[in-house]
């Protein structure tokens, strides 16, 4: 028996035998094996779609009951795991909030760092998957080259390419090698002559404008009354950003614009995601030139990272805080306190809610994810379009089913 949309009201008689289901995904090449939607089609015109969740559901969530605060960040690889250095900021950006502990301040340059090339490579495979689902394949060959590039810095940042697990509670893994710093500046360099042919690849090419302009429209009323945030919510005209809204880590010591747009349909999606790049690799630029020297970690009296050798070797707290946090499997303790705490990841609001009950796991870790607040979107932004405009919809909504599911 076909399905009937919650949010539309049902055919009429005379309409109901014109009507037909069709499963749309997740076999199909645009939905990448892991979102399925029900739609409901008169003709090849779209009148109702159930999106249909949970294909990859993980149970993150009660994992984060389970592990500590630090073992945890390998789970958030997981997530959106298109910039997973921008999820491993945001969960121990959550448990230093809880804990009451302030980065050093060459930590929070390097996050900074970390967080904007994984906004680069978030929006490089968001805008060449759309420009793919739609027909571009050339301009998906250019952008997912690039990204091949940031892989190559975060493997030489922390050995890892795609899940990197490089935060930790207090710091990072370890500080930023001259290697890793020179490849960042060998990429800010070569990487806006690519950005440009992109660029003109498709910003005037007619197929691709005539298939997202006025597709998808989301207005800026009904952005902000669905909780709409990031590319999403200010291609319609919000400007919200928590980097510059809500400040947190250094990005209050940079220069950098809040990219908008008014039209709200799918093209304007892609050309905000597309500014939002260069807006990006001027916050790294800033960020690398002016790297505070000192430590990346908090000292050993925080007893939330592990202290360097020197300390274990000579001094009494560094061997102690070593024998806890490792051969103790003591982890370390947070107060009897709960808190939300949020980042600008590259596809919106992504924040954590935790509760701590005094012990080294938490007693309740839930996710704010802006995938799954904008999946929620598409039966109103596909209604009344063809069924070829779902394709490129879904691409400018740019959901990652992980983290949609968690």
């Amino acid at each position: 028996m076909p399905l009937e949309p919650a949010t539309l009201a049902p055919p009429s008689d005379a309409s109901r035998d014109y009507l037909w289901t069709l499963n749309f995904g997740p076999q199909h090449p645009a939905t990448h094996t892991t979102l399925r939607l029900i739609l409901k089609l008169e003709g090849e015109r779209v009148v109702g779609a159930t999106p249909d969740i949970g294909y990859l559901h993980s149970g993150f969530e009660k994992i984060g009951e389970k592990l500590d605060y630090n073992q945890y960040v390998t789970v958030t690889d997981r997530m959106n795991y298109i910039s997973p250095m921008a999820n491993n900021v945001a969960w121990h950006h959550a448990v230093e909030t809880l804990m009451g502990i302030t980065p050093t301040s060459r930590c929070q340059y390097l996050r900074v760092i970390i967080c904007e090339l994984a906004r680069i490579s978030d929006h490089l495979l968001s805008v060449g998957a759309m420009g793919l689902d739609v027909g571009a394949f050339t301009f998906f060959l250019y952008g997912f080259y690039q990204r091949e590039k940031i892989y190559d810095i975060f493997e030489s940042l922390c050995g890892a390419r795609f899940t990197n697990s490089y935060t930790r509670v207090g710091g990072v893994m370890h500080d930023i090698t001259p290697v890793t710093i020179e490849k960042i500046r060998e990429f800010l360099r070569d990487f806006p002559r690519t950005l440009a042919d992109m660029e003109r690849l498709l910003n005037r090419n007619r197929i691709f404008v005539d298939r997202t302009k006025g597709v998808g429209v989301l207005t800026k009323e009904q952005a902000i009354s669905r909780s709409a945030s990031g590319p999403v919510a200010r291609a319609s005209g919000v400007p919200r950003d928590l980097r510059r809204d809500e400040p947190y880590l250094a990005y209050g010591d940079f220069d950098f614009q809040v990219c908008c747009a008014t039209a709200g349909d799918c093209f304007a999606r892609y050309y905000v995601r597309l500014a939002e790049i260069r807006e990006s690799l001027k916050i790294v630029q800033q960020a690398l030139e002016n790297l505070p020297a000192g430590p990346v970690n908090v000292g050993i009296d925080e007893r939330a990272v592990l202290p360097d050798k020197q300390q274990v070797y000579q001094t009494i707290e560094g061997t102690i805080t070593h024998f806890e946090l490792l051969m103790w499997n003591r982890g370390f303790e947070v107060p009897h306190d709960e808190c939300y705490a949020a980042t600008e990841a590259p596809n919106g609001e992504l924040g954590f809610y935790l509760v701590g009950d005094g012990s080294h796991v938490a007693y309740r870790a839930r996710c704010r994810p802006p995938s799954f607040i904008h999946f929620a979107l598409f039966p109103h932004l596909i209604h009344g379009h063809t069924l070829s405009d779902v394709v490129a919809v879904l691409g400018s909504l740019n959901i990652i089913a992980a983290e949609l599911d968690r």
